[in-house]
Protein backbone atom coordinates (compact mmCIF):
# COMPACT_ATOMS: atom_id res chain seq x y z
CA UNK A 1 0.00 0.00 0.00
CA UNK A 2 1.42 3.50 -1.35
CA UNK A 3 1.46 6.23 1.36
CA UNK A 4 -1.07 8.15 0.08
CA UNK A 5 -3.41 5.67 0.36
CA UNK A 6 -1.99 4.43 4.40
CA UNK A 7 -2.93 7.99 5.01
CA UNK A 8 -6.19 7.89 3.55
CA UNK A 9 -7.01 4.69 5.90
CA UNK A 10 -5.58 6.24 8.75
CA UNK A 11 -8.28 9.19 8.78
CA UNK A 12 -10.52 6.75 8.17
CA UNK A 13 -9.78 5.05 11.16
CA UNK A 14 -9.60 8.42 13.29
CA UNK A 15 -12.86 8.88 12.47
CA UNK A 16 -13.86 5.71 15.11
CA UNK A 17 -10.35 4.51 16.85
CA UNK A 18 -8.37 7.51 18.27
CA UNK A 19 -6.23 4.96 19.60
CA UNK A 20 -5.63 2.14 17.21
CA UNK A 21 -4.88 5.56 14.45
CA UNK A 22 -2.16 6.82 16.44
CA UNK A 23 -0.66 3.91 16.71
CA UNK A 24 -1.15 3.58 12.64
CA UNK A 25 0.72 6.89 12.33
CA UNK A 26 3.50 6.52 14.27
CA UNK A 27 4.35 3.12 12.65
CA UNK A 28 4.01 4.99 9.18
CA UNK A 29 6.31 8.04 10.32
CA UNK A 30 8.81 5.28 11.82
CA UNK A 31 8.80 3.52 8.53
CA UNK A 32 9.49 6.70 6.43
CA UNK A 33 12.68 7.34 8.68
CA UNK A 34 14.23 3.87 7.97
CA UNK A 35 14.17 5.58 4.43
CA UNK A 36 17.21 7.82 2.47
CA UNK A 37 17.34 11.42 0.89
CA UNK A 38 15.12 13.05 -0.53
CA UNK A 39 12.61 10.06 -0.74
CA UNK A 40 12.85 10.81 3.17
CA UNK A 41 12.15 13.90 2.58
CA UNK A 42 9.32 14.08 0.64
CA UNK A 43 7.06 11.23 2.14
CA UNK A 44 7.86 13.05 6.04
CA UNK A 45 6.16 16.03 4.05
CA UNK A 46 3.53 14.58 3.07
CA UNK A 47 2.43 12.90 6.93
CA UNK A 48 2.82 16.73 8.09
CA UNK A 49 0.47 18.21 5.47
CA UNK A 50 -2.13 15.15 6.30
CA UNK A 51 -1.65 15.70 9.59
CA UNK A 52 -2.31 19.60 9.49
CA UNK A 53 -5.12 19.42 7.76
CA UNK A 54 -8.66 19.49 9.02
CA UNK A 55 -10.32 16.42 8.46
CA UNK A 56 -7.47 14.93 10.98
CA UNK A 57 -8.72 14.78 14.10
CA UNK A 58 -6.26 16.66 16.78
CA UNK A 59 -5.90 13.64 19.17
CA UNK A 60 -4.71 11.46 16.75
CA UNK A 61 -2.30 14.41 14.53
CA UNK A 62 -0.40 15.55 17.93
CA UNK A 63 0.49 11.78 18.47
CA UNK A 64 1.50 11.46 15.33
CA UNK A 65 3.62 14.85 15.14
CA UNK A 66 5.15 14.16 18.83
CA UNK A 67 7.31 11.27 16.42
CA UNK A 68 7.96 13.17 13.52
CA UNK A 69 9.64 15.49 15.68
CA UNK A 70 11.03 13.24 17.59
CA UNK A 71 12.34 11.27 14.42
CA UNK A 72 13.49 14.98 12.85
CA UNK A 73 15.73 15.51 15.34
CA UNK A 74 17.50 11.70 14.41
CA UNK A 75 18.14 12.85 10.73
CA UNK A 76 21.65 14.54 9.65
CA UNK A 77 22.18 17.96 10.32
CA UNK A 78 20.95 19.15 6.46
CA UNK A 79 18.11 17.24 6.45
CA UNK A 80 16.82 17.57 10.01
CA UNK A 81 16.89 22.02 9.66
CA UNK A 82 14.82 21.16 6.45
CA UNK A 83 12.43 19.36 7.83
CA UNK A 84 11.87 21.64 11.13
CA UNK A 85 11.85 24.79 8.93
CA UNK A 86 8.82 23.07 7.14
CA UNK A 87 7.51 22.06 10.35
CA UNK A 88 7.41 25.36 11.83
CA UNK A 89 5.88 26.78 8.92
CA UNK A 90 3.28 24.19 8.65
CA UNK A 91 2.26 24.27 12.81
CA UNK A 92 2.03 28.15 12.37
CA UNK A 93 -1.54 27.51 10.42
CA UNK A 94 -2.72 25.40 13.47
CA UNK A 95 -0.69 26.77 16.65
CA UNK A 96 -3.56 26.86 18.63
CA UNK A 97 -4.30 23.27 18.05
CA UNK A 98 -0.76 22.23 18.13
CA UNK A 99 1.12 24.26 20.87
CA UNK A 100 3.36 21.34 22.40
CA UNK A 101 4.85 20.19 19.26
CA UNK A 102 5.34 24.43 17.61
CA UNK A 103 7.28 24.18 20.99
CA UNK A 104 9.41 21.83 20.69
CA UNK A 105 10.10 21.86 17.12
CA UNK A 106 10.83 25.68 17.68
CA UNK A 107 13.19 25.16 20.87
CA UNK A 108 15.06 22.37 18.24
CA UNK A 109 15.20 24.82 15.35
CA UNK A 110 16.17 27.80 17.57
CA UNK A 111 19.38 25.51 19.39
CA UNK A 112 20.54 24.36 14.93
CA UNK A 113 20.91 28.43 14.71
CA UNK A 114 22.58 29.08 17.71
CA UNK A 115 25.20 26.54 16.93
CA UNK A 116 25.49 28.32 13.61
CA UNK A 117 25.78 31.92 15.83
CA UNK A 118 23.28 32.95 13.65
CA UNK A 119 21.87 34.74 17.01
CA UNK A 120 19.15 36.80 15.40
CA UNK A 121 17.53 33.26 13.69
CA UNK A 122 17.50 31.22 16.68
CA UNK A 123 16.28 34.33 19.14
CA UNK A 124 13.08 34.88 16.77
CA UNK A 125 12.51 31.49 16.83
CA UNK A 126 12.08 31.13 20.19
CA UNK A 127 10.03 34.86 20.28
CA UNK A 128 7.38 32.70 18.52
CA UNK A 129 6.28 30.25 20.83
CA UNK A 130 3.08 31.62 22.87
CA UNK A 131 4.34 32.01 26.33
CA UNK A 132 1.43 34.16 27.21
CA UNK A 133 -0.84 34.01 24.49
CA UNK A 134 -1.37 30.46 24.04
CA UNK A 135 -3.71 27.49 26.24
CA UNK A 136 -0.72 25.67 27.81
CA UNK A 137 0.36 26.33 30.74
CA UNK A 138 3.81 26.79 31.21
CA UNK A 139 5.79 26.51 34.32
CA UNK A 140 7.42 29.88 36.05
CA UNK A 141 10.68 28.40 35.69
CA UNK A 142 10.59 27.25 31.84
CA UNK A 143 8.91 30.75 30.97
CA UNK A 144 11.91 32.71 33.07
CA UNK A 145 14.45 30.70 31.40
CA UNK A 146 13.00 30.96 28.13
CA UNK A 147 13.03 34.71 28.14
CA UNK A 148 16.54 34.75 29.47
CA UNK A 149 17.52 32.65 26.82
CA UNK A 150 15.89 35.01 24.05
CA UNK A 151 17.61 38.02 25.94
CA UNK A 152 20.67 36.84 25.83
CA UNK A 153 20.59 36.16 21.82
CA UNK A 154 19.53 39.72 21.33
CA UNK A 155 22.44 40.70 23.54
CA UNK A 156 24.72 38.08 20.80
CA UNK A 157 23.37 40.38 18.08
CA UNK A 158 23.66 43.60 19.40
CA UNK A 159 19.89 44.29 19.91
CA UNK A 160 20.04 45.29 23.02
CA UNK A 161 16.23 47.08 22.95
CA UNK A 162 14.43 43.54 22.20
CA UNK A 163 17.53 42.12 24.86
CA UNK A 164 15.79 44.76 27.26
CA UNK A 165 12.09 43.69 26.26
CA UNK A 166 12.64 40.30 27.53
CA UNK A 167 14.90 40.99 30.61
CA UNK A 168 12.08 42.82 32.20
CA UNK A 169 9.65 40.07 31.03
CA UNK A 170 12.12 37.62 33.43
CA UNK A 171 12.46 40.40 35.97
CA UNK A 172 8.40 39.82 36.58
CA UNK A 173 9.38 36.01 37.44
CA UNK A 174 12.60 36.24 38.78
CA UNK A 175 10.73 35.89 42.46
CA UNK A 176 8.78 32.87 41.62
CA UNK A 177 12.04 30.59 41.21
CA UNK A 178 14.02 28.53 43.30
CA UNK A 179 16.45 27.98 40.57
CA UNK A 180 19.70 28.78 41.53
CA UNK A 181 21.15 28.77 38.31
CA UNK A 182 18.11 30.42 36.69
CA UNK A 183 18.76 33.25 39.47
CA UNK A 184 22.23 33.97 38.13
CA UNK A 185 21.30 34.09 34.77
CA UNK A 186 18.66 37.07 35.43
CA UNK A 187 21.41 38.66 37.62
CA UNK A 188 23.81 38.39 34.43
CA UNK A 189 21.49 39.45 32.07
CA UNK A 190 20.97 42.29 34.03
CA UNK A 191 24.36 43.27 34.83
CA UNK A 192 24.53 43.15 30.98
CA UNK A 193 21.35 45.04 30.04
CA UNK A 194 22.61 48.16 32.56
CA UNK A 195 26.23 47.66 30.99
CA UNK A 196 24.54 48.26 27.27
CA UNK A 197 22.64 51.29 28.39
CA UNK A 198 26.28 52.50 29.72
CA UNK A 199 24.96 52.75 33.47
CA UNK A 200 28.22 51.31 34.52
CA UNK A 201 27.95 51.72 37.76
CA UNK A 202 24.76 50.28 38.22
CA UNK A 203 26.29 47.10 36.19
CA UNK A 204 29.62 46.91 38.55
CA UNK A 205 27.25 46.45 41.41
CA UNK A 206 25.35 43.76 39.78
CA UNK A 207 28.63 41.72 38.69
CA UNK A 208 29.98 42.13 42.49
CA UNK A 209 26.79 40.64 43.56
CA UNK A 210 26.93 37.62 40.94
CA UNK A 211 30.54 37.17 41.98
CA UNK A 212 30.04 36.67 45.73
CA UNK A 213 27.29 33.94 45.61
CA UNK A 214 28.25 30.58 47.13
CA UNK A 215 25.81 29.25 44.50
CA UNK A 216 27.64 30.48 41.59
CA UNK A 217 30.18 27.89 39.63
CA UNK A 218 34.00 29.55 40.93
CA UNK A 219 34.59 30.01 36.94
CA UNK A 220 31.04 32.36 36.35
CA UNK A 221 31.82 34.04 39.13
CA UNK A 222 35.56 35.25 38.20
CA UNK A 223 33.65 36.38 34.64
CA UNK A 224 31.26 38.58 36.80
CA UNK A 225 33.88 39.52 38.44
CA UNK A 226 35.91 40.85 35.55
CA UNK A 227 32.68 42.27 34.13
CA UNK A 228 33.00 44.31 37.18
CA UNK A 229 36.49 45.52 36.70
CA UNK A 230 35.68 46.68 33.15
CA UNK A 231 32.47 48.88 34.30
CA UNK A 232 34.23 50.50 37.08
CA UNK A 233 36.93 51.47 35.00
CA UNK A 234 34.65 52.89 32.25
CA UNK A 235 32.47 54.46 34.72
CA UNK A 236 32.16 58.16 35.39
CA UNK A 237 34.67 59.30 38.01
CA UNK A 238 33.14 60.37 41.13
CA UNK A 239 32.54 58.84 45.07
CA UNK A 240 30.26 56.12 43.48
CA UNK A 241 33.33 54.68 41.49
CA UNK A 242 35.97 55.54 44.40
CA UNK A 243 34.19 53.26 46.72
CA UNK A 244 33.82 50.55 44.13
CA UNK A 245 37.46 50.52 42.98
CA UNK A 246 37.90 50.20 46.90
CA UNK A 247 36.03 47.21 47.15
CA UNK A 248 37.48 45.53 43.82
CA UNK A 249 40.93 46.51 44.56
CA UNK A 250 40.86 44.60 47.84
CA UNK A 251 39.75 41.49 46.54
CA UNK A 252 42.26 39.53 45.36
CA UNK A 253 41.23 37.81 42.05
CA UNK A 254 40.93 40.87 40.43
CA UNK A 255 45.12 40.54 40.49
CA UNK A 256 44.50 37.87 37.93
CA UNK A 257 42.56 40.34 35.18
CA UNK A 258 44.99 42.22 32.51
CA UNK A 259 42.69 44.93 33.77
CA UNK A 260 44.01 44.76 37.22
CA UNK A 261 47.30 47.51 36.45
CA UNK A 262 44.65 50.62 35.28
CA UNK A 263 42.42 49.13 38.09
CA UNK A 264 45.39 49.75 40.59
CA UNK A 265 45.93 53.36 39.20
CA UNK A 266 42.86 54.36 39.32
CA UNK A 267 42.37 53.25 42.86
CA UNK A 268 45.69 54.71 43.73
CA UNK A 269 44.50 58.07 42.40
CA UNK A 270 47.65 57.85 39.49
CA UNK A 271 47.45 59.60 36.22
CA UNK A 272 47.48 56.64 33.25
CA UNK A 273 49.39 57.42 30.11
CA UNK A 274 47.31 56.59 26.75
CA UNK A 275 49.88 54.48 25.89
CA UNK A 276 49.09 52.05 29.33
CA UNK A 277 45.64 51.77 27.75
CA UNK A 278 46.55 49.93 24.74
CA UNK A 279 46.37 46.54 26.28
CA UNK A 280 43.08 46.98 28.14
CA UNK A 281 41.21 48.62 25.35
CA UNK A 282 42.04 45.51 22.66
CA UNK A 283 40.08 43.39 25.93
CA UNK A 284 36.87 46.01 25.30
CA UNK A 285 33.28 44.72 23.39
CA UNK A 286 32.13 46.24 20.72
CA UNK A 287 29.77 48.57 22.24
CA UNK A 288 32.55 49.57 24.76
CA UNK A 289 34.04 51.35 21.65
CA UNK A 290 31.36 53.60 21.20
CA UNK A 291 31.84 57.43 20.82
CA UNK A 292 30.01 59.81 23.14
CA UNK A 293 28.84 63.22 22.39
CA UNK A 294 32.17 64.77 22.12
CA UNK A 295 33.80 62.68 20.45
CA UNK A 296 35.76 60.75 22.48
CA UNK A 297 35.19 57.05 23.17
CA UNK A 298 33.68 55.97 26.57
CA UNK A 299 37.00 54.82 27.96
CA UNK A 300 38.73 57.71 26.64
CA UNK A 301 36.07 59.95 28.80
CA UNK A 302 36.81 57.78 31.79
CA UNK A 303 40.30 58.37 31.64
CA UNK A 304 40.34 62.19 31.06
CA UNK A 305 37.75 62.41 34.05
CA UNK A 306 39.63 60.16 36.47
CA UNK A 307 42.84 61.61 35.19
CA UNK A 308 41.07 65.43 36.31
CA UNK A 309 40.10 64.14 39.84
CA UNK A 310 43.60 62.88 40.55
CA UNK A 311 45.25 66.33 39.30
CA UNK A 312 42.80 67.54 42.02
CA UNK A 313 44.72 65.55 44.67
CA UNK A 314 48.12 67.25 43.23
CA UNK A 315 47.33 70.68 42.43
CA UNK A 316 45.78 73.46 44.21
CA UNK A 317 44.81 75.51 41.12
CA UNK A 318 45.86 75.18 37.69
CA UNK A 319 45.41 77.10 34.16
CA UNK A 320 43.18 75.68 31.85
CA UNK A 321 45.92 75.40 29.51
CA UNK A 322 47.72 73.26 31.86
CA UNK A 323 45.54 71.50 32.17
CA UNK A 324 44.37 70.63 28.66
CA UNK A 325 48.33 69.72 27.78
CA UNK A 326 48.64 67.31 31.30
CA UNK A 327 45.04 65.54 30.14
CA UNK A 328 45.90 65.68 26.32
CA UNK A 329 42.95 66.94 25.71
CA UNK A 330 42.10 70.95 24.42
CA UNK A 331 41.85 73.58 27.22
CA UNK A 332 38.58 74.45 26.41
CA UNK A 333 37.25 71.36 26.82
CA UNK A 334 39.14 70.55 30.04
CA UNK A 335 37.48 73.37 30.88
CA UNK A 336 33.74 72.14 30.39
CA UNK A 337 34.53 68.66 32.00
CA UNK A 338 36.13 70.18 35.18
CA UNK A 339 32.55 72.40 35.07
CA UNK A 340 30.46 69.29 34.39
CA UNK A 341 32.19 67.30 37.14
CA UNK A 342 31.90 70.57 39.69
CA UNK A 343 28.56 70.83 38.62
CA UNK A 344 27.38 67.08 39.18
CA UNK A 345 29.09 66.69 42.64
CA UNK A 346 31.74 64.78 41.83
CA UNK A 347 34.63 67.25 42.22
CA UNK A 348 35.23 69.74 44.83
CA UNK A 349 35.96 73.14 43.21
CA UNK A 350 35.36 76.27 41.31
CA UNK A 351 36.51 77.65 37.88
CA UNK A 352 37.63 81.28 37.36
CA UNK A 353 36.94 81.65 33.85
CA UNK A 354 38.39 85.73 33.92
CA UNK A 355 41.91 84.19 35.18
CA UNK A 356 41.62 80.73 33.46
CA UNK A 357 41.81 78.64 36.63
CA UNK A 358 40.58 75.76 38.39
CA UNK A 359 40.74 76.18 41.62
CA UNK A 360 40.58 72.73 43.38
CA UNK A 361 39.22 72.43 47.44
CA UNK A 362 39.63 68.96 49.18
CA UNK A 363 37.49 67.14 49.91
CA UNK A 364 36.46 67.40 53.47
CA UNK A 365 36.70 71.08 52.40
CA UNK A 366 33.23 71.97 51.59
CA UNK A 367 31.56 70.55 54.07
CA UNK A 368 33.94 72.95 56.13
CA UNK A 369 33.14 75.62 54.47
CA UNK A 370 29.16 74.91 54.94
CA UNK A 371 29.67 74.89 58.78
CA UNK A 372 31.87 78.56 58.72
CA UNK A 373 28.93 80.41 56.89
CA UNK A 374 26.16 79.03 58.96
CA UNK A 375 28.04 79.84 62.15
CA UNK A 376 28.51 83.33 60.68
CA UNK A 377 24.80 83.35 59.76
CA UNK A 378 23.86 82.68 63.37
CA UNK A 379 26.22 85.36 64.78
CA UNK A 380 24.90 87.91 62.33
CA UNK A 381 21.45 86.92 63.63
CA UNK A 382 22.28 87.25 67.47
CA UNK A 383 23.47 90.61 66.47
CA UNK A 384 20.22 91.50 65.25
CA UNK A 385 17.99 90.07 67.99
CA UNK A 386 20.38 92.51 70.32
CA UNK A 387 20.11 95.91 68.45
CA UNK A 388 16.37 94.98 68.45
CA UNK A 389 16.08 94.75 72.32
CA UNK A 390 18.25 98.13 72.61
CA UNK A 391 16.38 100.29 69.80
CA UNK A 392 12.71 98.25 68.99
CA UNK A 393 11.59 101.84 67.26
CA UNK A 394 14.33 102.04 65.11
CA UNK A 395 14.88 98.77 64.22
CA UNK A 396 10.98 98.79 63.27
CA UNK A 397 11.54 101.41 60.59
CA UNK A 398 14.31 99.84 59.70
CA UNK A 399 12.57 96.74 58.26
CA UNK A 400 9.34 98.48 57.41
CA UNK A 401 11.33 100.69 55.05
CA UNK A 402 13.01 97.29 53.56
CA UNK A 403 9.78 96.22 52.70
CA UNK A 404 8.45 98.81 51.20
CA UNK A 405 11.65 99.02 49.36
CA UNK A 406 11.78 94.87 48.11
CA UNK A 407 7.47 95.38 47.29
CA UNK A 408 8.85 98.32 44.40
CA UNK A 409 11.06 95.99 43.24
CA UNK A 410 8.99 93.16 42.59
Amino acid sequence: MDLHSQLTNLVEVAKTRHKDAGDMGVNIVQTISRETGAERIRCLKLVIEAMVSEAMFVVVARQVLNEVVSQIQKLPKDESKLMSVFLVDKLQVRLVSFEEQTCSIRVYLAQIYENEEDWRGAALMRCGIPLETGQRNYSADFKLDMYLHIARLFMHDEDHVQAETYVNRASLLQNDTQDNALKMMFNMCYAHMLDFRRRFIEAAQRFMEVSNKSYVPEDKRCVALEHAVVCTILAAAGRTRSRMLNTLYKDERCQRFRSFQILEKMYLERIIRQEELRDFASSLQPHHCATTSDGTSILERAVVEHNLLSASRLYNNIKFSELGRLLNIAAAQAERIAARMISEDRMQGRIDRIEEIVYFLEANAMPVLDDRIRKLCVHANNIFSMIEQEHPTWTSSKLAALSATEAVVE
